[in-house]
């Protein structure tokens, strides 16, 4: 066994984890004290980890030699083995010499670093944007020289370098009305921000180190990126390495927005499928999470392929936070989960947003469809040869879409629709429907077992006409009367269904001040399971899959290896798995080394609260 661990087997790891389970369950696989840096090591093959510390820290770590050493131990312990060391944020600027004395501190305990940058205004840097995000007035030239000097001293200390999430503008001012002439904001910010990638930082790093690996780091808000700057097609390839937020926090909160666990997976896959080779990394942080928020968003960063996680912020890891444990006790299997993503990634439903397509009724649909168990998958082309596609809003950007459609259809292929694409389709024409303005209301009951039951919150309704050939799978009620949810027609040699529910208005960010993540639970969260069954259905079948749970339980393929299924309720849920085939040796939980019954196909079973299985073929 040693010999196949040398050689780095997942498999043969695995295995020894499965008869070395019983020992280990009696212990924390990472102690609360003491270093665990080897352990990562072991595994950086398969899952790196890294950290990063704000400017404020980093002047902190300059300034204490006890902190630097505690700094050190604390990295070791969470198996860091390299550190974002942040040179600017918010007014704070660190020194050249004390970025060195830090650079150097951890270099020397075999810690590597990179430098980092937060593009945010505070004390003289910069001029603040005229608008309801505390960012850059890039427009203004006193901006730019401010910044210059930073990024040109930066890149004389380190060889790696991360632009944080604040690359992006909102201003309104008059200076950036004038810049925009007649533009569109969307277009005007997205030159705007690709130039200034090129202008101010690309290329003044690299004239001071030609060396230099520049990276951008994209935040989670995907489906908004090209209003406020972020064309992730157009920078992603001027820069070297792409890190991507994978920051859903907590689902059941106000703070940082109702964001879905799933949306972590999705944010990565999308940005990954645009910027390609260049992808490199994830990011999440501790905001607005409790222990299981925490650990969800590793579990998800690693199933969208990320090989790198990097927590924000080192300040957290220095003070605690309720994850910090259960992380260290989950590393080994994230690791090994990791690896066995990078050859076989989760499979599913096609889900296309082109870049810089706006989502109009449906910001986040494709992470609450993931709620409902559909193994959902982002990308950024047409899925021509898919046999199920999904096309929300943001499809309608492609002019080709109605004779892309139509080919899926020719093909036998099932096509899924929200009816906010359809309205976006304006004159065109897509299959069972006349493309229309969606008429939206909200409705308090269903149907469910012929009766009305109700529904809280309401769901969204998104209403227009169909044509007689479209049979209603799900009925709900607003003030009108029945409304269907969910229609099926059969077109050509293939099915079109229609999704007639949205997610957000404008009215609801402006409700409660909320601009980029999402501003309240929908209720499609909270619907009966025979409901999400239903939808779940629409999706899957033609794939061979059989998932039976309630919603808020997320089901991803892992090629032919097994599957991974996420319990994000608060309580119980059991499920059921029927397999499109039999997988191939002995089936066990990958997290816990126990078998699992099965007959090869059906895998059943109840998961914990919060709870989570990993089926895998050894």
């Amino acid at each position: 066994m040693l010999a196949l661990l040398k050689k780095n087997d997942l498999k043969a790891r695995i295995l020894i984890f499965v008869f070395l389970f019983p020992l280990a369950a009696s212990q924390t696989a990472w102690p609360q004290d003491g270093p665990v840096r080897d352990e990562v090591i072991a595994h950086r093959s398969e899952l790196r980890m890294s950290a990063y510390l704000t400017a404020s820290m980093v002047k902190r770590v300059a300034a204490e030699r006890k902190y630097r050493r505690d700094a050190v131990r604390k990295a070791f312990r969470f198996g860091v083995t390299k550190v974002f060391l942040e040179v600017s944020r918010g007014g704070t600027v660190l020194t050249e010499d004390e970025l060195i004395l830090v650079r150097d501190h951890f270099e020397s305990e075999g810690i590597t670093t990179a430098a980092g940058i937060a593009t945010v205004p505070g004390g003289d840097i910069g001029v603040r944007q005229e608008g309801p995000l505390g960012w850059f007035n890039w427009q203004n030239p006193k901006t730019r020289a401010d910044l210059e000097p930073i990024v040109r001293m930066a890149a004389r200390v380190f060889n790696e370098f991360v632009i944080d999430d604040f690359l992006c503008t909102g201003d309104v001012s008059e200076e950036s009305v004038a810049a925009r002439g007649d533009r569109s904001w969307q277009e005007y910010r997205r030159a705007l921000m690709t130039d200034l990638a090129s202008t101010l930082f690309i290329g003044p790093a690299r004239e001071e180190n030609p060396d230099i690996s520049m990276i951008i780091k994209y935040p989670q808000w995907y489906d908004l990126f090209h209003r406020f700057g972020y064309d992730v097609a157009a920078k992603s390839p001027l820069f070297d390495k792409v890190w991507i937020g994978t920051e859903s926090r907590g689902f059941e909160t106000q703070r940082f927005g109702f964001m879905p666990p799933y949306e972590s997976f999705v944010n990565y896959r999308w940005i990954a499928d645009v910027a390609g080779s260049r992808t490199s990394g994830a990011w999440f942080d501790h905001g607005d999470c409790d222990a299981n928020d925490f650990v969800d968003q590793a579990y998800q960063t690693v199933l969208a392929g990320a090989p790198e996680i990097t927590l924000f912020n080192f300040n957290n890891l220095m003070e605690g936070h309720p994850g910090h444990l259960a992380f260290r006790e989950q590393y080994n299997r994230l690791a090994d989960l990791a690896g066995v993503v990078r050859d076989s990634p989760v499979t599913g439903v096609a889900a296309y947003k082109p870049p810089n397509s706006d989502a109009g009724l449906d910001n986040n649909i494709i992470d609450h469809i993931g709620m409902l168990g559909v193994p959902i998958v982002p990308v950024s082309r047409y899925p021509v040869d898919a046999t199920v596609v999904f096309l929300p809003t943001q499809a309608a950007a492609d002019p080709r879409i109605a004779d892309l459609v139509d080919g899926s259809l020719k093909k036998g292929a099932r096509v899924i629709m929200t009816r906010g694409f359809l309205s976006a389709m304006g004159s065109n024409r897509v299959a069972v429907t006349s493309a229309s303005q969606a008429d939206l209301s909200k409705a308090e009951t269903i149907s469910f077992n012929s009766e009305r039951i109700p529904i809280d919150p309401p769901l969204n309704l998104a209403k227009g006409p169909d044509s007689g050939a479209a049979v209603s799978l799900l009925t709900a009620f607003d003030d009108d009367g029945a409304v269907p949810f969910l229609t099926r027609a059969t077109v050509g040699n293939g099915t079109v269904h229609v999704l007639n529910t949205y997610t957000y208005t404008q009215e609801d960010f402006d409700a409660v001040g909320e601009v980029l993540l999402a501003p309240q639970p929908l209720g499609l969260m909270n619907i009966p399971d025979d409901w999400a069954g239903t939808i779940r259905r629409a999706f899957i079948e033609s794939l061979g899959y059989v998932f039976n749970a309630p919603a808020r339980v997320t089901f991803q393929p892992l090629g032919d290896t097994g599957c991974f299924i996420n319990n994000y309720r608060n309580e119980p849920a059991a499920f059921e798995v029927i397999l499109p085939r039999a997988l191939d040796g002995t089936v066990i939980d990958g997290l816990t080394g126990k078998a699992i019954p099965t007959n090869g196909r059906v895998i059943r079973g109840t998961l914990a609260p919060r709870g989570r299985i990993w089926v895998f073929a050894l």
